[in-house]
């Protein structure tokens, strides 16, 4: 009974901290948008492509459509896609299409298709480089709102955490999730703070000052990564300010129809984040089962004392995850199924260092990039 209590009691200590220690990150809600101070920057978006017809289309038709007084070119890179991307991008005298060359030893392919995009950006001189992903359709104010908040903090990295598509069973269930475990790791508040060691950055909507992203050595300096977002914020932070927060109008349309594809999805970067550790991996699965399982099965005990503890962690669990859910637009009924959800992340964390191990990791659209 004791181990229980123990087990009880270090839950709820945890549940304790992360609500009233960790940034806040679990309140969750669109950042205001500023658009006064944006001034005529110019800016060059560069959108890195693989086999994307069925959504590079409408994300640079967002682009095309923004609201933006400064001079907007948009770069589009095809990486050797195999479809009708290229068709589907369209034609417009502000796109301009790379092809990508063939990908060198050493780089990961999101990160060549980008350095390549950014040999021509270069030749424009622009004050801001935006970079995002082939599936994310931007509010008309998107871009101005990114200017607007770089120019008035002074920062030489600022991004959002696009809101993800959840309208599939699998998306529904899932989505929520991800974003409250990926604000558990990069508290915003954090992020902001000079102070706080804490750097981190959502890739499908980043603007970096070409000044930031030369001081760093290009982006070059980070092209093995394969979570190529937070080790940007990592390469930036040092140097200059960065920031990081939520909307709710710019938007992923990427799909994901099964929860076979979600597991994917988790499993192409988890164990590279855990830095391809087996004791990494286990501590994870420890505290995963801790903060997450321990509780509801804890209130089934006959110890008193570990069963008020699991409650209480279940509690503040609830409390914590409806702010996401609300965010959304989820029923509150999910959040008693957070433990369920949070045991699919864990399997599909072991099932990322599974694809490593047997020289899969990392695998997106056919090609292999974490070895």
């Amino acid at each position: 009974m004791i181990f229980f209590e123990l087990v009880g009691a270090a839950s709820l200590a945890v549940w304790i901290y992360l609500l009233f220690g960790r940034g806040g990150f679990w309140r969750v809600g669109a950042s205001p948008k500023l658009t006064r101070n944006a001034l005529a920057k110019s800016v060059v978006a560069v959108i890195p492509a693989r086999n994307e017809e069925a959504v590079v289309g409408r994300a640079i038709e967002s682009l095309l459509q923004q609201n933006y007084s400064g001079q907007l070119r948009i770069i589009l890179v095809d990486d050797h896609s195999t479809d009708a991307t290229l068709a589907a991008a369209g034609a417009h005298q502000r796109l301009s299409i790379v092809q990508a060359g063939p990908l060198p030893k050493g780089w990961t392919g999101k990160l060549w298709a980008v350095s390549e995009g950014l040999k021509l950006a270069a030749s424009w001189e622009p004050d801001y480089i935006l970079l995002t992903d082939a599936d994310i359709v931007h509010a008309t104010d998107n871009v101005a709102s990114l200017v607007a908040r770089a120019e008035a903090g002074g920062l030489d990295l600022a991004s959002y955490l696009v809101k993800l598509q959840c309208r599939t069973p699998a998306e529904r269930a899932m989505i929520p999730a991800f974003v409250f475990f990926f604000l558990k790791l990069y508290p915003p508040a954090w992020i902001a703070r000079r102070d706080h060691m804490t750097a981190g950055a959502a890739g499908g909507c980043m603007l970096i000052r070409s000044q930031a992203l030369a001081r760093i050595g290009g982006i070059a300096a980070i092209r093995g990564e394969l979570i190529d977002d937070c080790a940007l914020a990592r390469a930036v932070k040092p140097g200059g300010d960065i920031w990081m927060g939520l909307t709710e109008k710019t938007r992923s349309i990427r799909e994901y129809a099964t929860f076979g594809e979600i597991r994917s999805m988790i499993s192409r970067t988890a164990f590279t984040q855990l830095r391809h550790s087996i004791w990494f991996l286990a501590g994870t699965i420890l505290a995963m089962v801790l903060i997450y399982l321990a509780p509801p099965l804890l209130i089934l005990t006959d110890d008193r004392v570990a069963a008020a503890c699991g409650f209480g962690a279940w509690i503040l669990m609830l409390t914590a995850y409806l702010p996401t859910l609300r965010f959304y637009r989820r029923s509150p009924a999910w959040a008693p199924l957070l433990p369920l959800i949070a045991l699919f992340y864990v399997i599909a964390t072991v099932d990322s260092a599974i694809r490593y191990w047997s020289g899969r990791g990392g695998l997106w659209k056919g090609r292999v990039q974490d070895e």
